[in-house]
């Protein structure tokens, strides 16, 4: 099967058709306009079957998999470490778009990674009013934080702003709960991450956003990739044996959300709390005894959602 390589940025995206050892290049906007340019332009190459592949950057790619799986297109839509380890792999040194395409198509031809499938609609539109709710707490930190700095006659515009933000802060949460309300799928599932002491209502609509098709992944260590706080060894041979450490190649937004969750799990959670002692005490650094915590969490995460049942310590406590 002839592969397609594609290479996403905020604007435009970057195709390399794949087809006998040879290439076919080109640009196009990264707009509906251009999903239908593509489509002309795959015609005119007479291309048949084909498998696309793109890395995972968030929502520049989602409508333009979104669009190549509604044209019956086979799609994969990896992690980009997977990419570079290939790129490292073939001793790849030079860097462009047009490079990056091709270098996508070839690790999908060689590796042919599993497929894609688009998210429910539900989880896609929670998605979207979480991560705009993240963006507006952040910005309400900024404005919170140049007022205390602020000159007298700017004051009063920046209190102005941050109370105006603090009313849309308001409203996009009610908006959140509001749709988890109306989708029992979604509802069940918070309900069942606010039963794991330590996790609350913003984790819980964090984790839903981001990763509620539990079934996507493969096991607990899977979704730990996924979030990116599967442990990296660093050990080789005899003079090699770095510390451990989280991975962080997967969704950043995930590891934010479970990094104070960890830290009062370490304090309240009966599984969490007794793991983390038994670290500190064989001498782990704090840092690494809340990764772990975090790590772990992430087990208990999966093993809530996958089997649809609450928190049990005395189930979960070998999660």
């Amino acid at each position: 099967m002839d592969t397609l390589g594609i290479d996403i940025s905020k604007n435009t995206f970057d195709v390399a058709l794949h087809r006998n050892g040879k290439f076919k290049h080109k640009k196009f906007k990264n707009n509906v306009a251009g999903f239908n340019e593509l489509s002309q332009w795959l015609l005119k190459q007479n291309a048949g079957q084909l498998h696309a592949c793109m890395e995972a950057t968030g929502m520049y790619g989602e409508r333009l998999a979104d669009y190549l799986y509604e044209q019956g297109m086979d799609i994969s839509v990896v992690n980009p470490a997977r990419i570079k380890g290939f790129a490292q792999s073939e001793l790849a040194r030079n860097k462009t778009d047009k490079l990056d395409a091709s270098l996508i198509a070839r690790f999908c031809a060689a590796v042919k990674p599993e497929l894609w499938k688009p998210e429910a609609a539900e989880i896609k539109a929670l998605r979207a009013l979480v991560r705009h709710l993240d963006s507006l707490v952040e910005m309400r930190q900024q404005e919170r934080n140049r007022l205390e700095s602020a000159h007298s006659d700017i004051v009063n515009i920046i209190q102005t702003h941050i109370d105006y933000l603090t009313q849309t802060i308001e409203e996009v949460q009610n908006q959140i709960d509001d749709h988890i309300n109306r989708h029992p799928g979604l509802k069940n599932n918070k309900q069942l991450l606010e039963s794991i002491p330590g996790v609350g209502r913003a984790t819980a609509q964090v984790i839903l956003s981001e990763c509620a098709s539990i079934d996507r992944f493969d096991g607990a260590k899977s979704l730990a990739s996924f979030i990116g706080v599967a442990p990296k060894i660093v050990q080789s041979g005899q003079s090699v044996k770095g510390r451990s450490r989280m991975t962080k190649t997967g969704r950043s937004a995930l590891r934010k959300s479970l990094f104070l969750p960890a830290m009062v799990c370490l304090r309240y959670n009966p599984i969490i709390k007794a793991f983390g002692e038994r670290l500190a005490a064989n001498g782990k650094t704090k840092m690494q005894v809340i990764g772990a915590a975090m790590r772990k969490l992430a087990h208990i995460i999966y093993g809530v959602l996958k089997h649809q049942r609450p928190f049990d310590e005395n189930y979960f406590t070998q999660a």
